[in-house]
C-alpha cells in the first residue's frame, strides 16, 4: 500500500485538478442521468419503451459529439477552451431542465420543448468537454512516464466515479421523491437544480487552477491554441498536423451517406422519412448516424497521407477495441433505463430498513468504483513490476467476461419471479459489484490505451472515435433497453383492470378496444417483445441477451490480443 500511495504522489498535481474538474461534470451528468427517464415517464409522460429508445440516443450524443469538441479543439480553440465551453453550456443544459420540471404541470408542450432543448446543450456541452479533459490527462506526463498511464487514468477514473456515487445520491434524494406510494412528478426540478450547480463549481474550479497545476513539468501550459504547439509536443519523427485530401473527404462523405440509409433500413424498415413521431425519429435518424459517423470518421483518419505503418497499426488496434467495447456499453448501460424501471416496478428496495429510491440504486456502480479504483491500480502496477502485466485488449475482455457473468447471476434470479414477486435488491447490488470490476477492466485501461496509441495530432480526434464506440453502445442499449418485457407492476395494473395480462400476451384472449385503449393509458403492451427474430417472453430471457452478446464478444477479443499486442509495437 505504501508503495502505491507513493507511486500515486508521483503523479502530476495537474492530474488531482483534472481529477476535481472531472469529479463536479459527473456529478452534474450521472445525477441528471439517474433522474432523466423517470422524470420522461412519470411528469411528462412518455412510455417506457420510448423513454429507453429517447435514454439510449441522448446518451448516444453524448458521445458522438466529442468527435466535433475533438476537431474543433485539435484545429482551433485547444483543450482548455473547449473544457470552459463544455461545463458552461452543459450547466445552462441543465438549467433547462430545471424550467422544464416546473412548467410541465401547466404548459405540457412548453415543458417538452425545455426538455429537449436542455438535453440538445448538454450533448453539446459534452462533446466539447469529455474529449479533451481526457487528453489532456495524457499530455500531463512526459515520453519517459506514459508507462504510467494506466494508473493515472484509473486514478482519475475514481474521481469521474466519486462525482458519479455524489451525484446519484444527493440527485435522487431531491428529485426521485414518493408521495404515499406514488411518485411525486414536482420534485425532479431540485434534482436537475443541484446538478446544474455542480457543473458551475467544476467549471470555476478548472478556470482557477488550470494555469498553476495543469502544466508540463517545465511549466508550459497543457492544452493551450493548436497553435502554440512546438516541437516538443510530438513524439520524434512524427507529423505535427493532418492532411486529408479533398478526395479522401469526397469519399468519406459518400460512405457516410450510404452507411446511413442502410443502417436507417435495418433499424426501422424503410429508407424514406414517413413518420415524425419522436421514437422514431430518434431510432431512425440518430443512430444510423452514430453508426455511420463512426465508421465514415474512422476510415477519414487512416486516409491521412502521413501515417506511418507503426500508426497506422495502432490506430487500428484503437478502432478493433473500440468496437468491442460497445457491447460492454450496451449492457452496462442498461442501468439507467431497464434496470432503473425493474428496480422501481418489481424491486423490494428495502435497504437496511430503508426503501431506496429506484434511481438511487445504481448508486453503488459509483461507490464501488471509489472503493475499487485504487487497489486496482495496485495490482496494475504489480503485475508490471513482476513484468506479468496484462496486455490493455485482454484487460478489457476481462471486463466483457465480467458483465456477461453479472447477467448471468441476475438471469437465474428473476428466472422464477413470475409476475407478482419481487427481486431482492440485494442481487441488483452484486450486479453492481461484478460490472464495477469489468468497467476498471476496461473503460479506464481504454482511455489510457488511446492516449498512449494516438499521434498526437490526432489525439482528440481519436478520443473523438472512441467515444463514438461508447455512444455506439449506448445506441444499442436503447434498442435493448426497449424490448425489456412487462415487469411485475404491469400485471398488477392490468388485474386492477379485470384484465389477464397473461393470456393477452399468449394470445389466448382478444381484447376489445375499450380494454386495448386502458392498457394503453398505463403504458402496458400487448405484444412481446421481439429482439434479431426471437421473442423475449421474460425477465430472464431478457437479460440472457446480454450474456450471449457480451460473453462471445469477450471470448473473440480475448483470442486475438496477441495479434493486437504485435500490431502495439512495444506499448502495453
Amino acid at each position: 500500500m505504501t508503495e502505491a500511495i507513493n507511486q500515486q504522489k508521483r503523479h502530476p498535481k495537474g492530474l488531482w485538478v483534472l481529477f476535481g474538474t472531472e469529479m463536479w461534470e459527473r456529478f452534474n451528468f450521472y445525477g441528471m442521468r439517474a433522474l432523466l427517464a423517470l422524470f420522461m415517464v412519470h411528469s411528462l409522460k412518455y412510455l417506457e419503451a420510448d423513454s429507453a429508445i429517447f435514454y439510449g440516443g441522448f446518451l448516444a450524443l453524448c458521445y458522438l459529439t466529442p468527435m466535433l469538441g475533438g476537431f474543433i479543439s485539435d484545429k482551433f480553440l485547444g483543450n482548455r477552451n473547449c473544457i470552459m465551453l463544455g461545463g458552461l453550456l452543459m450547466g445552462i443544459g441543465q438549467l433547462s431542465l430545471f424550467f422544464s420540471a416546473n412548467v410541465f404541470d401547466g404548459n405540457m408542450p412548453l415543458a417538452k420543448s425545455m426538455m429537449w432543448v436542455g438535453l440538445v446543450i448538454i450533448i453539446f456541452g459534452n462533446g466539447f468537454f469529455k474529449p479533451n479533459i481526457s487528453s489532456m490527462v495524457g499530455s500531463l506526463y512526459p515520453k519517459s512516464e506514459k508507462n504510467k498511464l494506466d494508473t493515472a487514468f484509473t486514478i482519475f477514473y475514481m474521481g469521474i466515479n466519486l462525482g458519479a456515487f455524489l451525484g446519484q445520491f444527493i440527485c435522487p434524494i431531491l428529485g426521485d421523491v414518493k408521495v404515499g406510494n406514488q411518485q411525486d412528478p414536482f420534485a425532479f426540478k431540485w434534482g436537475f437544480l443541484a446538478a446544474a450547480i455542480a457543473m458551475f463549481v467544476g467549471t470555476l474550479t478548472f478556470f482557477f487552477l488550470k494555469n498553476k497545476y495543469v502544466v508540463t513539468p517545465e511549466g508550459r501550459a497543457i492544452g493551450g491554441l493548436p497553435k502554440h504547439n512546438t516541437a516538443e509536443d510530438f513524439e520524434e519523427g512524427e507529423a505535427q498536423s493532418a492532411h486529408f485530401k479533398s478526395k479522401s473527404i469526397l469519399l468519406v462523405t459518400g460512405i457516410f451517406v450510404v452507411l446511413f440509409f442502410i443502417f436507417r433500413y435495418l433499424l426501422v424498415g424503410e429508407f424514406g422519412f414517413s413518420s415524425f413521431e419522436m421514437s422514431k425519429l430518434v431510432k431512425g435518424i440518430i443512430y444510423p448516424f452514430i453508426y455511420s459517423a463512426g465508421i465514415s470518421l474512422a476510415v477519414l483518419i487512416v486516409s491521412d497521407a502521413s501515417i506511418t505503418k507503426v500508426e497506422k497499426d495502432r490506430i487500428f488496434v484503437v478502432y478493433i477495441v473500440s468496437f468491442f467495447i460497445i457491447f460492454f456499453w450496451a449492457a452496462f448501460e442498461q442501468a439507467g433505463s431497464s434496470l432503473t424501471f425493474i428496480a422501481s416496478n418489481q424491486t423490494d428496495r428495502n435497504f437496511f430498513g430503508w426503501d431506496m429510491p429506484a434511481s438511487m440504486v445504481q448508486i453503488f456502480n459509483g461507490l464501488f468504483v471509489v472503493l475499487m479504483a485504487v487497489p486496482f491500480s495496485i495490482i496494475w502496477d504489480k503485475l508490471r513490476a513482476k513484468g506479468k502485466e496484462p496486455v490493455s485488449p485482454m484487460k478489457q475482455a476481462w471486463g466483457l467476461f465480467l458483465i456477461a457473468i453479472s447477467y448471468l447471476i441476475i438471469a437465474f434470479n428473476v428466472k422464477d419471479l413470475g409476475s407478482s414477486e419481487l427481486l431482492a435488491v440485494k442481487w441488483l447490488i452484486l450486479l453492481y459489484l461484478i460490472q464495477t470490476a469489468g468497467e476498471l477492466c476496461l473503460s479506464p485501461i481504454g482511455l489510457s490505451l488511446v492516449g498512449k496509441l494516438a499521434p498526437k495530432r490526432f489525439s482528440s480526434l481519436l478520443y473523438g472515435v472512441f467515444f463514438i464506440a461508447n455512444a455506439a453502445g449506448y445506441a444499442l442499449a436503447g434498442s435493448l433497453g426497449a424490448i425489456m418485457p412487462a415487469t411485475g407492476d404491469k400485471f398488477v395494473k392490468a388485474s386492477e383492470l379485470k384484465i389477464d395480462l397473461q393470456a393477452v400476451l399468449d394470445k389466448k384472449i382478444t381484447l376489445d378496444p375499450a380494454q386495448v385503449k386502458a392498457l394503453t393509458e398505463f403504458q402496458i403492451s400487448t405484444e412481446y417483445p421481439v429482439f434479431a427474430g426471437f421473442t423475449i417472453h421474460n425477465l430472464y430471457e431478457f437479460f440472457m441477451v446480454f450474456v450471449v452478446l457480451c460473453g462471445i464478444a469477450g471470448l473473440i477479443l480475448a483470442l486475438i490480443s496477441p495479434k493486437l499486442k504485435k500490431m502495439m509495437h512495444g506499448v502495453n
